[in-house]
């Protein structure tokens, strides 16, 4: 998929299912950048791991708090949550919201951000590719992460996501 194409059919989508202030241009951009790390927006299932959706989200366990489960036991997010399954018409319990991850993009773009929403921190502003790196691994745990691969794959979701906020405003202008 390109990354125009993630936007307007899993994020914008799942986006809408969430609270208004989840919605912004600094979510669009690290969800796009994990979504280029950790799948290229190419596989829906982890090669030889048991990660699902372009996120490549693990279940994890209730003890580990990691992946499917830390979403669905944080405070910040399970409310959340339950809201964005019944929308997709998924049951709120981790093995089902891990089995339809592969197959709902739009379930998997709304986990992801609920993801990013149980950090405590801010979200980096657009741009700022080490504090984005540092929020990917605080977030994500990847267990071998590329750093090689972040800096320009984050750009190209900078770009994405300022090329769209740049469309939007010209749409804008064009009305006036």
């Amino acid at each position: 998929m390109t990354l125009d194409q993630v936007m307007e059919f899993a994020l914008r989508p799942a986006l809408a299912l969430l609270p208004a202030r989840m919605g912004t241009d600094e979510a669009r951009c690290m969800l796009l950048a994990v979504g280029l790390q950790e799948s290229r927006f190419v596989h829906r299932r982890q090669i030889g791991g048991p990660a699902r959706g372009f996120w490549q989200f693990e279940k994890g366990t209730r003890a580990s708090r990691g992946g499917v489960w830390g979403v669905y036991l944080h405070a910040a997010s399970r409310d959340h949550l339950a809201l964005l399954c019944q929308a997709r018409s998924v049951a709120c319990d981790p093995d089902a919201v891990y089995a339809a991850l592969e197959y709902d993009d739009v379930l998997a773009a709304g986990v992801a951000r609920l993801l990013l929403w149980t950090d405590p921190r801010a979200l980096p502003p657009v741009g700022e590719t080490a504090a984005a790196w540092a929020l990917y691994l605080r977030t994500w745990r990847p267990g071998k992460p590329w750093p090689d691969s972040w800096s320009g794959l984050y750009q190209q979701a900078v770009a994405a996501v300022r090329g769209r906020a740049d469309r939007r405003a010209s749409d804008v202008a064009a009305v006036d």
